[in-house]
């Protein structure tokens, strides 16, 4: 991994687990004497995160880490649902038994950790789920697309289910639903459909929480 890369990939880590937070100042020595190197790929990966909107370089402050507010919030879930649509649709063909049997038991996890209340398991596991079908996309851009999205949603403390728990029962049953469709998918529209809609539940579920 080059120094231009080392160093984005551990900016965003931290800004993605929270050890920067939403207003601090990224130092670029501290960084590039963490990496061994000079401040050039530093500033490079910060450019990098400038374009991912994690961060913002102001004058006279230098990087400073971004929050995503809630109108970013609501466009990237709408944004998501129109990719994870599409990515469903083009994986379905790639699903063989073994692979369909995979997300059932990941929805029955689901269903376990909603039984115990375990909503940090609960949305670790819904993640895992979406991305085992993924992972059968012949089309992985699009796929890392949604994984970059997933990632700076991450930084959104009230985006977890653990905000809107109503939401956690209907999205199980909602997955026992697509995997019907997948299985037997009258057209491949109508699955690439209900995934969208899907995930636009979660936007719906978000609006309206208490």
């Amino acid at each position: 991994m080059n120094k231009t890369k080392y160093a984005y990939t551990v900016i965003k880590d931290r800004i993605l687990d929270g050890t920067y937070a939403p207003g601090q100042r990224i130092i670029l020595d501290q960084i590039a004497k963490e990496i061994g190197s000079s401040h050039i790929p530093v500033r490079e990966a910060i450019r990098r995160l400038e374009a991912d909107n994690l961060i913002e370089y102001r004058p006279n402050a230098g990087a400073l880490v971004l929050s995503i507010d809630e109108k970013v919030y609501k466009q990237t879930l709408e944004m998501l649902a129109v990719l994870e649509g599409y990515a469903t649709k083009l994986s379905i063909g790639h699903m063989n038994d073994e692979h369909i049997e995979e997300i059932k038991a990941i929805n029955e996890d689901m269903k376990e950790c909603l039984q115990r209340y375990d909503l940090n398991r609960f949305s670790e596991l819904n993640k895992s789920f979406h991305f085992a079908i993924y992972s059968h996309c012949p089309n992985q851009l699009l796929v890392e697309d949604i994984r970059a999205s997933w990632e700076k949603l991450d930084t959104v403390r009230s985006a977890g289910f653990a905000y809107f728990p109503m939401r956690a029962p209907y999205s199980v049953e909602e997955h026992d639903q697509l995997i019907d469709l997948i299985e037997d998918p009258p057209t491949n529209d109508a699955v690439e459909a209900f995934a969208r809609q899907h995930k636009l539940n979660t936007l719906d579920a978000y609006e309206n929480r208490a």
